[in-house]
């Protein structure tokens, strides 16, 4: 059979948040559970200076997909996104190739879509003051996202270069902030979605009972959260993950609480009050499943 070939446009339109959110949560559902098989990421590293390609298989349910995605931090100055992906989805009986998709959009969104549904789980509907540190793509979709599951009185966004943040924070409809301290400080949830290999949050500036949606570094040598913050309740989106994958909680010697999926599935409740990180790596069954979305919206029946 002749699969699909699904360019960025087309799943820019496929893809909704509204169905993305209750498939998301199900799927860390089911890998917290064991119900989804998903081997941990192979690394490569490229040429150019922190540059990497991930490969990401996955099986849960009807949907079994392959992931390949390259960061390239040197991409902003080309005018391409930093990340830039395509996924293949197949038939899980036959392995035929069902898809070829863009899934830099999805990733964007699927990303942004996870921390939406930790938000969900882990904080009430108060209106909330959000810091985004970074000013990429992974920062406009956050938005999009955080605002779609609470409601949100103030977007601050810090990058290391201001003129990033000024573009970000116009398109977000947030402001631009001179410092990462000055965006942290009092902020209800905070994202760090920043190509930094050292840490850009301190844990001092958290105001007690925040929520940290650590997405960034993703290597084992990298970080963009200090000690201090790690020292808070770490929740992860797949433990193994976190504890071989990221720079953040190995060498901080953090200890994994608990996987999102298992705070969803209401097996794990944690006391009113208490200030979570929240390590997210990004897990294959994330995009398996938002593909799965993209193909049966692209062919119905």
């Amino acid at each position: 059979m002749n699969p699909l070939i699904l360019d960025g446009a087309a799943v820019r339109r496929l893809l909704t948040l509204d169905a993305l959110l209750p498939a998301i949560e199900a799927a860390l559902i089911e890998l917290s559970a064991g119900r989804a098989t998903q081997p941990l990421r192979t690394v490569m590293e490229l040429p150019s200076p922190g540059s990497l390609l991930f490969v990401k298989p996955a099986l849960i349910g009807q949907a079994l997909a392959t992931k390949l995605i390259t960061q390239v931090p040197d991409n902003a100055a080309r005018g391409l996104p930093t990340m830039i992906a395509t996924i293949v989805l197949m038939d899980p009986h036959s392995g035929a190739p069902l898809a070829v998709m863009d899934a830099t959009w999805l990733t964007e969104l699927r990303t942004a879509a996870v921390s939406a549904v930790a938000t969900r789980a882990l904080r009430d509907r108060t209106p909330k003051t959000v810091a985004i540190l970074g000013a990429g793509r992974l920062a406009r979709s956050h938005a999009l996202a955080l605002r779609a599951v609470v409601p949100v009185s103030q977007i601050r966004v810090w990058s290391r270069n201001p003129e990033n943040a000024g573009r970000c924070a116009a398109d977000i409809g947030g402001i631009a902030s001179a410092s990462a301290e000055a965006a942290v400080r009092d902020a209800d949830i905070v994202v760090t979605v920043t190509n930094a290999s050292t840490p850009v949050l301190m844990g001092r500036w958290l105001k007690p009972g925040a929520l940290v949606h650590a997405v960034g570094a993703p290597r084992p040598t990298w970080r963009e959260l200090d000690d201090e913050a790690m020292r808070n309740c770490v929740i992860a989106d797949r433990r193994e993950a976190a504890e071989t994958e990221s720079g953040d909680v190995i060498l901080s010697g953090a200890r994994v609480h608990c996987e999102i999926g298992e705070v969803l599935a209401g097996q794990v409740r944690l006391a009113e009050g208490t200030t979570v990180i929240f390590k997210a790596l990004g897990q294959a069954v994330e995009d398996a499943v938002a593909a799965r979305l993209v193909y049966q919206a692209a062919a119905p029946g």
